[in-house]
């Protein structure tokens, strides 16, 4: 597989991504949904939690932004309607997790949006900041950290992917303050958080009242030492991004560090199993893969990338992320099975819970559609028109 020829086999896959996401909002109207069940996105298992409202928007907005979508105004006026529909989350003080629904997601895509068009609407903008303000609530000043929705002496990996908005808010309000608390939150997770090897824990616990750091525990990992694939990724993106509004080194050492631990243990097409350290056998086997997990992965090691620049420890990164984008964009991981209603299959949401079991998740397409778009630029600026044929190759 050359790059010239992963162009239209992205193209191919946008095209197949923006009609299932027609069908979704054109089949149940309003709904904001989490994961599949065999294929569907409406149903009755539980979400355990509510924190990925945003990526249906952001969906529509990375369409847009592609600039592969085949109908811009059905798009723009969708993803108007469906990032309007969260404003009253903006409020939302029970999850730690609104840099990903307005970030990430919604309201600063649309904001963005609104600059290309040379209008500025600073609506978007401001419901963002506010989210900002709000998950700023959340900072224990004691562990220097912002706590988990599963309770104040908690704090997950993810919260690393949601500092990003704080740094932004404060370049965008001069709110030093936000920033404090940004650099302290993404400074103690690298701590505490981060592995000398790259690899990551899931969740810390502090003492409330000293900060102290009593250990680490897992939710959705195997075991409480082990190295659950999506928060592996979930570090790379984050840390590369914090270092992109921050310019602290140390941010993006531990994003290399991160992505060197990825590109070591993960198998040579970039698909990694749910959990590192999961046995070869059994209920919670290493058999199961994340593809969403390897869509963070491939966005983070395209950031990474970009951020080195022309140096030779940046090839590897690049392609890695361009044969995880080769891998996703064909099947098993994505086909045109019409009873299939998400995009991305072989995801993994919550092992012991058994929820989204081989499925599709909002976010593992959102990040897909993400890594395309990443890709597809790589490409560009690596071979202007006509792209040249380089081999697409991993690590």
């Amino acid at each position: 597989m050359t790059e010239a020829e992963l162009v239209p086999q992205i193209q191919a896959a946008m095209g197949l991504a923006q009609r299932r996401v027609r069908n979704l909002i054109e089949s149940y109207p309003g709904l904001y949904p989490l994961f599949t069940l065999e294929g569907h996105w409406r149903h009755n298992k539980a979400h355990w939690t509510n924190w990925c409202d945003g990526f249906l928007p952001g969906l529509m907005w990375l369409f847009l932004e592609s600039g592969l979508a085949d109908d811009p105004a059905y798009w723009r006026a969708k993803a108007e309607q469906y990032s309007k529909g969260l404003d009253a989350r903006k409020n939302d003080r029970d999850v730690h997790t609104l840099g990903f629904i307005f970030y990430h997601g919604s309201h600063k895509r649309w904001y963005e949006a609104t600059v290309l068009d040379g209008q500025a609407d600073t609506g978007p903008r401001d419901v963002s900041i506010h989210a900002a303000k709000v998950l700023s609530q959340r900072f224990n000043e004691s562990g220097k950290y912002l706590r988990a929705f599963l309770g104040n002496d908690s704090m997950l990996i993810d919260a690393v992917m949601n500092v990003p908005m704080l740094l932004w808010a404060a370049d965008e309000t001069g709110d030093d303050k936000l920033r404090q608390i940004a650099i302290a939150t993404a400074m103690t997770t690298r701590k505490f958080m981060v592995r000398g090897d790259g690899s990551v824990a899931q969740q810390a616990k502090f003492e409330m009242r000293t900060g102290e750091f009593l250990g680490h525990f897992t939710e959705q990992g195997y075991r409480n030492d082990s190295t659950w694939s999506r928060g592996l990724a979930w570090a790379m993106y984050g840390f590369a991004d914090c270092y992109m509004w921050s310019k602290e080194p140390r941010f993006l050492a531990t994003a290399e560090a991160n992505a060197r631990y990825f590109l070591e243990q993960s198998p040579p097409n970039g698909i990694p199993p749910w959990d590192y350290d999961a046995p070869a056998t059994g209920a919670f086997s290493r058999s199961q893969t994340d593809s969403s997990a390897a869509a963070i992965a491939a966005c983070a090691l395209f950031m990474i990338a970009r951020i080195l620049g022309e140096v030779p420890r940046a090839v590897p990164y690049r392609n890695t992320a361009l044969a995880i984008v080769n891998t996703l964009t064909r099947p098993p991981f994505i086909h045109d099975d019409p009873q299939w209603e998400g995009i991305l299959k072989g995801g993994c949401y919550h092992m012991h819970k058994d929820l989204g079991i081989n499925e599709s998740s909002m976010w593992g397409d959102f990040y897909f559609v993400e890594a395309m778009n990443m890709a597809l630029a790589a490409i560009a600026r690596s071979h202007p028109s006509p792209v040249a044929a380089a081999p697409v190759t991993a690590h």
